[in-house]
């Protein structure tokens, strides 16, 4: 499973704005409706998922990234936005650092498999020291695609 299969070109957000757990899902979740792989009307279902998942424990996995995820019926397929801060997030984090890589991912409800799939194959690529230095080298959204197209072509 390659991650441009699922991540949506039009949901990387190079600058998050927002230093907080929910504002930035709120940021991640606007990107997937402004790229068109989400109603609209969904918006705060899909947050209230979210931040449900996170009471269950922060999806912060350490190292300075987190992959919130959530299972809905909001979508048809497994999607997923991109955050990068400069700042830091405050994300809950196992290792009390702050967070500055996001995936956001979105999967139907009834698809365990591909959602599993998919946080594995994220979890792999983001414990590479080199992957994370470059993803947060990134400027614009189309480094950030070229780098994650690079790892998608290597480790398949």
């Amino acid at each position: 499973m390659k991650i441009m299969d699922f991540l949506s070109k039009g949901a990387i957000v190079s600058e998050l704005k927002s230093t907080k757990k929910e504002e930035v899902i709120k940021e991640l979740v606007d990107a997937l409706i402004n790229a068109g792989e989400i109603e609209k009307r969904y918006h705060n279902k899909l947050i209230e998922a979210l931040m449900t998942r996170e009471e269950l424990g922060s999806t912060a996995i350490g190292q300075g990234v987190a992959i919130p995820h959530a299972k809905s019926d909001c979508v048809g397929k497994l999607v997923a936005a991109f955050g990068l801060s400069a700042k830091g997030v405050d994300f809950d984090s196992l290792d009390a650092e702050p967070v500055y890589i996001l995936f956001l991912l979105v999967a139907p409800q009834d698809s365990a498999g591909p959602h599993l799939k998919a946080l594995a194959r994220i979890s792999r690529l983001l414990k590479d020291k080199y992957f994370r230095d470059n993803l947060k080298g990134c400027k614009d959204d189309k480094a950030i695609i070229k780098i994650i197209v690079q790892e998608d072509e290597k480790k398949v």
